[in-house]
This record gives C-alpha cells, sequence and structure tokens, in this order.
C-alpha cells in the first residue's frame, strides 16, 4: 500500500509469446528491465492487455513467478484475477498470499453475468473477505458489459481490504471518487487518454498499455504537474494523443504488441481470438506513432 501512494504510472504489461505461442521467459526479462528503464513505475500482469483470460492458470502462475524475480522488489508488482464467478474467484485470490512478493490483486467487475450494484457490492465483499491481499476494483464496463457506479465503489472503498480502482468510465467519474472517497483510497484512470486528467484532478495516476511506447513522456508530463507546470505537461499530453489512438485503433493488445516488437522489444503475437496485425496495419501503426 505505503509503495503504491508513490506508484503513479503503472503498465498494463503485454504477456511475450515465442513463435510458438507459448510464455517466452527469455522475453519476459527483457521486457521488463525496458520498461524500468522507460517510465514505467509498477507493473500489472496478468490483465486484459496481458491476455490474462487466455492464459492457462499455468502460465498465470509462471508469469507471476517470474515476474516477481525479475523485478526484485524494484516496484510495485500487481496481478490480474476474477471473472465472472465469485466462487472461482474467491479460490484464485486465496491461491495468492503477501509471500508471492505482490503487492495487490485487481480485480475485475463481474462480466457476462451482469449482475445490478448489489450484486457487484456482494461479490466484492466476499472476495475482499478472502483475500491476503490489498484489492483494487477494475471498473470496465466496456468490457465487462456492466458499470459500477460511484456510490457502489464509494461504499466498497470503506472496505479495509479494498484500497483503489482502476476506473474506466470518464472524467466526471474520476472527479467524484477522487472527491468524495477516502483519503487513502487510490483512484488509478484505466483509459490513456484521461492520464492528464486524472493526474491533474489529484488521483494515483494510470494504468497504462500507452506506457509501453510512451512512458518518458508521461514520466515528464507527471514530473511537469508536480513542479506546476500545467502548460508543458499539456503539451506532452497532446503530442502523445494520436499515438495513443493508434494503440487502440484495433482490438488490444495487437496494435501494441506490433509497435514493441517495431521497437525491437519481441513480444511476439496476440493468441486468438485477438489477430496480428497485418502487414499493411503495421505500416499504418507506425506512421502514426512516428508523426
Amino acid at each position: 500500500m505505503k509503495d503504491l501512494k508513490l506508484t503513479q504510472i503503472i503498465t498494463a504489461m503485454v504477456t511475450p509469446f515465442n513463435e510458438q505461442d507459448e510464455v517466452d521467459t527469455q522475453r519476459l526479462n527483457v521486457l521488463l528491465e525496458y520498461l524500468l528503464k522507460n517510465g514505467s513505475q509498477g507493473i500489472l500482469i496478468n490483465g486484459t492487455t496481458g491476455e490474462g483470460p487466455n492464459l492457462t492458470a499455468a502460465e498465470r502462475n509462471e508469469m507471476i513467478q517470474k515476474t516477481i524475480k525479475i523485478i526484485d522488489d524494484r516496484v510495485p508488482v500487481i496481478a490480474g484475477v476474477g471473472s465472472n464467478s465469485t466462487r472461482a474467484t474467491v479460490t484464485d485470490v486465496q491461491a495468492l498470499t503477501a509471500d508471492s512478493g505482490l503487492t495487490a490483486l485487481l480485480i475485475v467487475v463481474p462480466y457476462y453475468n451482469k449482475p445490478d450494484q448489489n450484486g457487484m457490492m456482494a461479490h466484492f465483499i466476499k472476495v475482499a473477505d478472502a483475500s491476503n491481499l490489498p484489492i483494487i476494483i477494475y471498473n470496465i464496463p466496456g468490457r465487462t458489459g456492466v458499470k459500477m457506479e460511484v456510490p457502489t465503489i464509494l461504499k466498497l472503498a470503506q472496505h479495509p481490504n479494498i484500497i483503489g480502482v482502476k476506473n474506466c468510465t470518464g472524467t466526471a467519474d474520476l472527479a467524484m471518487l477522487i472527491d468524495k472517497s477516502p483519503t487513502e483510497f487510490l483512484v488509478y484512470s484505466g483509459e490513456d487518454e484521461d492520464a492528464l486528467e486524472v493526474k491533474i484532478l489529484d488521483g494515483a495516476g494510470i494504468i497504462s498499455v500507452a506506457s509501453h511506447i510512451f512512458g518518458m513522456q508521461m514520466k515528464q508530463m507527471y514530473q511537469d504537474i508536480d513542479c506546476g507546470k500545467v502548460d508543458p505537461a499539456g503539451k506532452i499530453m497532446r503530442a502523445i494523443l494520436p499515438g495513443i489512438k493508434a494503440l487502440f485503433s484495433l482490438p488490444s493488445p495487437a496494435p501494441v504488441k506490433a509497435a514493441l516488437n517495431r521497437r525491437n522489444v519481441f513480444v511476439g503475437e496476440p493468441r486468438l481470438p485477438i489477430l496480428p496485425l497485418s502487414k499493411e496495419q503495421q505500416k499504418d501503426l507506425g506512421k502514426n506513432l512516428d508523426n
């Protein structure tokens, strides 16, 4: 918790695969070192960008063990956990303890079942009560099909084991969460386009995909804001926005994996049902990132 208070840029990291579509630990080492040298202050593994739902249980466990070993306490590491089943999520979180080296767990709002607000609340209370690690809520209605409303999050923020939220519902909700939640509650945006706004609103920071490519620019932008240099920060955000849009122009994480491969940080291709970029799409992506 103490480490996360100082962690403003958390990269929702891709999972590197080799040409045989296997988790590649050598590529993982290179990727992590690259991220730490390029602005990342924390790492999220097995999330949406990490293709967590497409990894086997053994692969997710391997990603946790290998990442913790490589990071070696240099930055906080968060693991994505959760499903549409409360019972399965409880089982998964109970398998992870503080001894694993993780700082916290990111738990997605239950998807497919479309629970109401009371159902969401009951789910998170059950999971938080069972977890040996602090919980961050992942509120992303574009993927889950349901939105956890601000009043629900504020109620859950009172739970001693729910320490924050990765929220993907816009700046108005971010502002209300930051204003109304307990001081210690960490409000992160999960939308890269809101990276500037969440910082100016005095949020915790960004859990980012674009930091794979624009991590140093984001770091400078946040340093500028801390120094009261809002105009230079805004200039940075304006400069990277076209690239951010390009990284989400096709189903994620295909564009960001292509962008990393283009930088010779080889991470392989995404797994089906996400297709890799075609040569023409790669060319278009490169033009947008170079502008």
